[in-house]
Formats: structure tokens, sequence, C-alpha cells
């Protein structure tokens, strides 16, 4: 059989079977079948006695005789009870299905292995529907090693598709029946990695006698799926750098050098002057700049940005910044326009309020090229927007727009303009290298000197009198405090009560301050207006269902009270607390919660309470979290899917596997040579998802 050949061939599957395999799991040809690996492997060289069963054990083994069977019950707890003894106590396995299937294949008084999950009834222990096999003696039990156990679903246990049965079916037909398995590896690399073939990988991942032959199928085949990962994406790459000229950028002017030696208000990190850097390189290469930005909150992406965007100018181009809000692209535009004051740039604001007087002029003055800086919203994305010669488009928080306005933004010339796309979500390291792996990667590391660090504290509901107390000292100092709601998605309404409520008890704990709050219904004009009073300082509290939006700097905003704080995810709760901690003022993060929490949701807001480092906080996220769970980073992401590899724990595989597709496409970019034939013709063969982020961002 070939790895591309229906389910409904394979022996014991048959039409109906393979219609419930791909309904639930998507499982339809061989290939993928043979992909479905386990999820747990149990030693079953090891046996219990009952007496040695306790409660909340894992899956246990165990040997010895059935005596006898009964019905027991009426209506839905009927079920049949198989009593067995080892010798030492006695056990109740029991069906609650199947009952006369049980009793025609097992036979009273004959030795068997039984294998499940105990659980405590009363004083005796039952296993429900536990797998039973004929004992066949130590020596054969030695050469199994290990049972495997699938993940299945609720209708395929209805078609009899346990994991039991999967068991059987695979194992069946790698062991009856002829597979051709062909490699997708070359021999240079299985050498130089010291690497089992595929076929043994597979083999040995289902049917696996040791831990040595186990630990070899898992290295092989998470050392592939990576590198055809990265194979793909750093492919991706060579193509663009091969199709894309961009415009060449080499001079570095009047406008940077003024604003360096006269407007420049503070001394630029080490790490800002290190991506200013690996910006200027690419825009003076020659080829069309596709480059991530990422810098934790308040890590000064924004000078890095205007810098960049200075160096074009220079170069006789425009610069366009396109933020995801008006309030930030407002924000933006207030900064920029300060900060180049003197220099003799003409920076312009074009957002959805912008009036249409205003909007025509600013339309003309941008194809005419008197502009030099635009800052906007969606409104830069409209057909009537032209440049006149746009060289360089900066996107922040680039998450928050979809690929088609981006898209939009890039095709304003025929020519391409250079890209700088800024996050102030960190990314971590390994998904860094998947889903934007064909980006080149800036980092801002550090932030700038005398910041103090954000203090962290985790209060229970109980201690809610110690936040009003610590809340009223603040604002006895002038401080200003945000307090922040969950987004419950299946409750408007109860979002609505939880703010009000929380409202009303402000209002009546702090009388004499001004209180405003925030929520989805409200319309963007008026939650502009709310928050420009919160900015300038005539409201003391600002509470919200929403999260206070990403890079909004009130200078001012000392404390971040987060309400329900189980509730967020670390990234969200990160990003809310770098809404404070801008000014001089110590400032601080209080996460609120409920007693009773998970223990994921226990470890995210210790995690908080340890650290104020977004790359760790995004680490441990992952770690906690899965890649295929975090927040716009779901595995759809990826251009292959991972069976085995997990980015969460796979970082050096993931970087060998990455430096050894760099090798190959440096050597030979198009794949053509003898020895590389094999990962071209796999490449072709793997299933290609559309990758959009591997055009922009």
């Amino acid at each position: 059989m070939k790895l591309t050949d229906h389910i409904k061939y394979i022996p014991k599957i048959g039409e109906r079977r393979a219609g419930v395999l791909f309904a639930e799991l998507g499982i339809k040809t061989l290939e993928d079948l043979l992909l479905h690996f386990p999820y747990k492997y149990i030693d079953v060289r090891r046996f219990y006695r009952i007496a040695e069963l306790s409660d909340n054990m894992p899956y246990v083994q165990l040997h010895g005789r059935i005596t006898d069977f009964e019905m027991k019950g009426q209506g839905r707890s009927r079920r049949l009870v198989g009593y067995f003894t080892d010798g030492s106590e006695s056990m109740e396995l029991v069906w609650f299905a199947g009952e006369k299937y049980v009793t025609q294949k097992y036979s009273v008084g004959q030795e068997y292995v039984v294998f499940g999950k105990p659980k405590r009834w009363g004083k005796v222990f039952t296993m429900p529907h536990p797998e039973i096999e004929p004992y066949e003696g130590e020596n054969r039990r030695a050469d199994i090693g290990f049972r495997t156990m699938y993940n299945t679903t609720d209708t395929m246990k209805k078609h009899y598709l346990h994991s039991s049965a999967l068991r059987d079916i695979i194992a069946n037909l790698l062991n009856n029946v002829e597979v051709d398995v062909p490699e997708t590896l070359p021999p240079y690399l299985i050498e130089r990695y010291r690497l089992i073939s595929r076929r043994e990988a597979i083999y040995n991942m289902h049917i696996p006698r040791n831990q040595a032959l186990l630990d070899a199928a898992t290295r092989r085949l998470k050392f592939e799926e990576l590198f055809y990962i990265q194979m793909s994406i750093l492919r991706q790459s060579v193509a663009r750098q091969e199709k894309s000229e961009g415009f060449v950028m080499d001079r570095v002017g009047i406008h940077f050098n003024d604003f360096y030696k006269n407007n420049l208000p503070f001394t630029l990190t080490e790490a800002q002057k290190r991506v200013i850097k690996e910006i200027h390189a690419d825009l003076k290469s020659g080829r069309q700049m596709n480059r991530l930005l990422q810098g934790d909150v308040g890590s000064g992406k924004t000078i890095v940005a205007l810098l960049s965007s200075l160096i074009a100018i220079d170069n006789g181009f425009q610069a366009c910044i396109m933020a995801p809000t008006e309030i930030l692209a407002t924000q933006h535009y207030a900064g920029i326009a300060r900060l180049t004051e003197g220099l003799g740039l003409n920076v312009r604001l074009l957002i959805g309020s912008t009036k249409k007087k205003d909007r025509d002029k600013i339309h003309r003055m941008l194809e005419n090229g008197e502009l030099d800086i635009i800052i906007g919203t969606h409104a830069l994305i409209e057909d009537k927007v032209k440049f006149r010669n746009l060289g360089f488009v900066i996107i922040d928080e680039q998450h928050r727009f979809g690929v088609a306005q981006r898209a939009k933004l890039w095709a304003k010339n025929i020519q391409p303009p250079h890209v700088l796309v800024m996050t102030a979500t960190p990314i971590p390291r390994t998904l860094a290298m998947t889903v934007y792996g064909n980006l080149d990667i800036s980092v801002i590391d550090e932030l700038p000197p005398g910041r103090k660090p954000i203090k962290t504290y985790h209060y229970y509901d109980n201690k809610r009198r110690d936040l009003y107390r610590f809340l009223r000292h603040r604002l006895d100092n002038k401080a200003q405090v945000y307090i922040v709601y969950p987004l419950i998605q299946e409750s408007e309404k109860l979002d609505l009560k939880n703010l009000e409520d929380g409202y009303n008890a402000m209002c009546e704990v702090f009388p004499d301050i001004k209180i405003d709050f925030l929520h989805g219904k409200m319309t963007p004009a008026e939650k502009d207006e709310r928050m420009a009073r919160f900015k300038s300082g005539q409201t003391g509290i600002l509470m919200s269902t929403t999260v206070i939006e990403v890079g909004v700097d009130v200078p001012n905003a000392s404390v971040m009270v987060i309400e329900s704080a189980e509730r967020f995810g670390l990234s969200q709760l990160h990003q809310l607390r770098g809404r404070v901690g801008r000014g001089a003022e110590q400032s601080y993060c209080i996460l609120m919660s409920s007693f009773k929490i998970s223990d994921n949701s226990l470890r995210r807001l210790q995690i908080m309470t340890e650290t104020n480092n977004g790359f760790e906080i995004a680490e441990a996220d992952l770690t906690l979290r899965g890649p295929g769970e975090l927040e716009g980073t779901a595995q759809s992401g990826l251009p292959f899917e991972l069976h085995v590899a997990n980015l969460a724990r796979d970082g050096i595989v993931l970087q060998a596997a990455r430096d050894t597709a760099k090798q190959i496409l440096d050597r030979d970019p198009r794949l053509e040579a003898p020895d590389n034939k094999i990962i071209a013709d796999r490449l072709r063969q793997l299933d290609r998802k559309e990758v959009n982020w591997s055009e922009i961002s």
C-alpha cells in the first residue's frame, strides 16, 4: 500500500469507519493514520497487585483470573460486573454496554491481563471498560514494552474505534501489510545527525519495544517536521529577496543628523542603536525590507521608527505610519510633530474623523510630494490616498490589521516600499522562528535607564478593603488609576452589570474622586472623549470592560487594578500592566481574583508577580498554554501541522533545523543539486496551506 491510499482499503476499517475517522480526526489517507501518533506510552512490563491500588492512580496493568460475571443495577445504572482476583484481593471489572460480547469473549477461570484506570467505589476498587487480553507469560510481556494510548472521540467509540481498536488496526498494518514509506530526508542529513529511517521512526512511534527505540523515533520525526517548516519559510524569504528589489537608501543626511544632535530628548539604549543599524543595513541593501520589530512596552520602538523614517526622508522618500486606532494614531502624531519641530518637515495626521476639507488637502499634498510623514489609521489605505514617492511603511501593532488591509498599503507603489512592523507583544523565540520565520527580526531587549519596574501584587477578593486603602493613598498623592474588568464572551449584559456594580461601589468608596467608565457599546467618539478626559487629568479613576488600548500613554496613571485577573491570559495581563509605569512615579499593578481558581490560573498570576520581562512572560505563556492556544499564533500559522514536535519544548531541535535549512539554501537556493532533490520533492508533496504572512508581516 502507498501512503496516499485511502484508509477505507485498510484492513478492519472499511467505508463506514473511514467516514467516521475523517469526520472526527481529519484522517483520510494511510499517511494521515500513521501520523496519528499515541498521546501516551505506558510501560507494561510492570504488573500491579490489587492490594497496591490507591485513589487517583493512572492506568495500571493487573494479572489474574475472572471468577464470575453478574448483572447489577436497574435502568441507566444497569451494568455487567466481572469479579477479578489476583490472589491478593478482588476487584470489579465494569461494563455499561456490550455485556453479551464480553461474556462470550472472556471465560470464567481463565488467566488474563487487565489494563485500565482503577476507581474506588465504596470499599471496592472497580475498573470501567478495561482492556483485556489472554495472559501469555512473563517473557511475552517483556517483548511488548509499551502500551500506546490514542486520542479518540465519543462518536468514534460508538463505532468501536476505541484506543485499543486503533492500536490493533495500526499494529496489523505495520506488521502484516506491505506499506511503502519513502524516505523524506537526504542521506547526508540522516548520516550527519545519526537519524533512523522514516519507516523505522513511524514503526517505533506506534510499536516501541523499549525507551531507546521510542526516543530515536521521536528525535527523527521532530527534526523532520521542524526542518521542513524552516525550509518552507526560509525558501519563501529567498524567493522574496530574488524578486523584490527595494529602494536604495544609503544616505544619512541632514534630517537624521539634526534630529540626533538637537532634538533627541534622551540617550538611546544600546539595543535601540543596534536595531537602527540593522534597519539601515536593510534600507541600503537594494532589497525590500520586511522586518519585525519586537520591543516590550516602553522600550522605545517609536523613536527607532522615527529615526528610520528620517533616513528615508533624507533619501527623497515619504514615510507612513499606520496605527490600529485613532487614539494611538493621534498620540503618535502629537509625539512625532513635537519631536521633529524645527527640522522643516511636513508631518500630518489622517484618520476617520479628519474633516473633508483637511482630508482633501492632505490627499493633494501626499500626491505632489509636499508631505514627508503621514500618520494615520485605516484611512491611509483608501483608494483616494496616493503617494508621490512612498519609500517606508511602519505598521504599529501589526496583529491588529487584516492581511488584506496591510497588503493594500504595501501596494501603494509599483515598487513596494520597505516595511517595518512593530509589536509590543513579545513573541517567544521558537514562535518567532516559525510563525514569523520568513521575516527578519529585531528585538529591543532593554528598557531606558531609570525606568522603575512596576510592582505587582495578587490579592484575593477578601483583601478588597486593603485595596481601597491603597488606592486612597495613591489618589491623595495625585496618581490616576485604571480598573479593568474582563470581557465575558457569553454575556454582554453581564459585562455591563459587573462594570455598573463596580462603578457604583467605587463611587461610594471614593465620593470625592471623578470616576469615568468605558464599555463596548459606546461610540468611538464617546470612548475618545472619556480617554481624553483621563489623559488630561480631569478623571481620577477610569474603569473599563474593554482592554485599554495598547500604547496609550498617560504618564500620570500609576495604578492598574485588574478585576477577575484569573480570566485573562498572561499576554493580556502583561499588556494591561504596561499601561502604567510611563512616568517618574513608582507604578503598581494589583491582580484581583477569587479563591476558586485553577492551578494554571494561579501560576499565571504568580508569574506576573515574579517578573516584568515580557519575553520571560511570553516563554512561560507558551509553556503553560502551548503554541496552538497562544493569541494570534495558532498552529494554523504554520505551513505544516506538527505531530511530534512541540514549539514550547523543542527550541534546540528547532534551532538545529533552521541552521541546517539555511546552510542548504545558502549553497543551493533553488534546491537543484541532485543531493537535494528529495527535499524539493517533499516540499512539493506537502499540503501547502496559504501562508498570507509570508507576503507582508
